[in-house]
């Protein structure tokens, strides 16, 4: 495209692109931001180096124009999108990519790739951590991914409500805090399960946390506490009937004197697993694969459309994607969600031009990036406030794990909306 749109000369008419979906994954009630500061980052860091610029060449893909213009390629134009943390329904405008035609495009498969990515695991974060109703989640999902998807998922995890990561990478690029325990294999290494507790909290002293279902439960209890005493810090179970389990081994802790001990179970849990554990004494949750596969929605379903673009008078028109089964709305787009006087979101505005906006509306796009230079990054735990302050204004309904449709509508408003706005049409 890039090629042709040189080629052509179109390649330097002022274009608008947006990222959006045009529904949730089946069931969900509302989807979750994620992926923006790094987005921002990629976007710092987006060149073709002398390696890409030689590949390109050797392979013949690109003729010597395109090559001239990619080796000097830098986004100069501008961006606005939800704020990372926030909620999307079906049709807001999670990126507004404005620039030449041939620079925004090119940004479309690193927007995509990162926003569908880190939306889905943020979107089954959240709704994992609401199934966990306070109780502390543990990210463990580094064994079940990519490497590098692995670290990108405990920061969306984290986004979205998890309090620690066991990978290592996240907690020392993003300031995450960590956590972890040991594995079956250490205590196998050991001659015994009580060689392998000593070793283990002689190390890393009385508040660890002791893997108890490698043998016998009750007995690896047992030991634990006698060994770490009272002050055990906590067992972990990872197999079996949690919820029976969970309740035999909070008496046995209980009956032995180690009241303070925690319970933290892992073992394959999901958003249900964790909500049909809620009446257990369990004290923390480890999730791995379901998290970072998005428990059965691996990807937001996010796309990314022109819908806007310069005539020849250097005037911008609206352009949509009119095809049967999958048309766009063009135009430009801004965005609110109307509240209600008592502060619950009750639809997301979004159209072409200002929307006239209510006494407790937000605006929901905010500046990114201007001419070319960055201007919307911030820390990641300003994100975990803002997703928490979000759902809090979302009503009751979308904390059900049942399936349903997006918790509010979105509604297409026209350019010249009535401000007494009638909610009942979706885009």
């Amino acid at each position: 495209m890039a090629q042709a749109a040189l080629h052509a000369g179109t390649a330097s008419r002022r274009s608008v692109f947006e990222l959006f979906g045009r529904r949730l994954p089946e069931g969900r009630r509302y989807g979750v931001v994620a992926g923006t500061g790094r987005f921002l980052d990629a976007l710092a860091d987006f060149r073709f180096g002398p390696a890409e610029i030689d590949h390109l060449a050797e392979q013949r893909i690109v003729d010597d124009a395109t090559l001239d213009y990619l080796r000097d390629y830098r986004f100069s134009g501008s961006i606005w999108g939800y704020a990372e943390g926030d909620v999307f329904f079906p049709g807001s405008p999670l990126l507004i990519v404005e620039g030449t035609f041939v620079e925004a495009v090119i940004l479309e498969t690193i927007a995509l790739s990162i926003y569908n990515h880190d939306c889905a695991v943020a979107g089954a974060a959240s709704r994992m951590t609401l199934a966990a109703g306070g109780r502390p989640c543990i990210e463990m999902g580094s064994r079940r991914t990519h490497e590098w998807a692995a670290v990108a998922s405990a920061r969306a995890a984290y986004i979205a409500g998890f309090d620690t990561t066991s990978n290592l990478e996240a907690g020392r690029r993003y300031g995450i805090p960590s956590a972890g325990t040991s594995a079956h294999s250490f205590t196998l290494l050991h001659d015994s399960e009580e060689a392998a507790f000593t070793a283990q909290i002689e190390s890393l002293g009385k508040s660890t946390t002791l893997l108890v279902d490698t043998y016998d439960v009750a007995e690896a209890v047992q030991s634990a506490v006698r060994l770490a005493g009272k002050g055990l810090g906590a067992v972990r179970l990872d197999s079996g009937d949690l919820v029976a389990q969970a309740h035999e081994v909070r008496a046995q802790l209980d009956s032995l004197g180690a009241t303070s001990t925690r319970i933290v179970v892992t073992s394959d849990l999901d958003e249900y697993a964790i909500a049909a554990l809620a009446a257990a004494p369990v004290d923390a949750y480890g999730v791995g694969t379901s998290l970072v596969t998005g428990s059965g929605a691996p990807t937001a379903g996010l796309v990314y459309k022109l819908v806007a673009r310069a005539d020849d008078s250097g005037e911008l028109i609206s352009v949509a994607k009119a095809s049967k089964d999958k048309t766009s709305i063009g135009g430009r787009k801004h965005a609110r969600r109307r509240l209600d006087e008592k502060g619950v979101a009750r639809a997301e505005l979004v159209g072409i031009g200002e929307i006239p906006g209510g006494p407790g509306d937000l605006d929901l796009l905010v500046p990114l990036v201007r001419d070319g230079e960055i201007v919307g990054a911030e820390p990641v735990d300003a994100a975990r406030d803002r997703h928490r302050e979000r759902l809090a204004q979302l009503p009751g309904k979308s904390h059900r794990l049942s399936k349903g449709e997006p918790v509010i509508p979105t509604v297409f408003v026209d350019e010249h909306p009535d401000p007494t706005l009638a909610l009942g049409g979706t885009r």
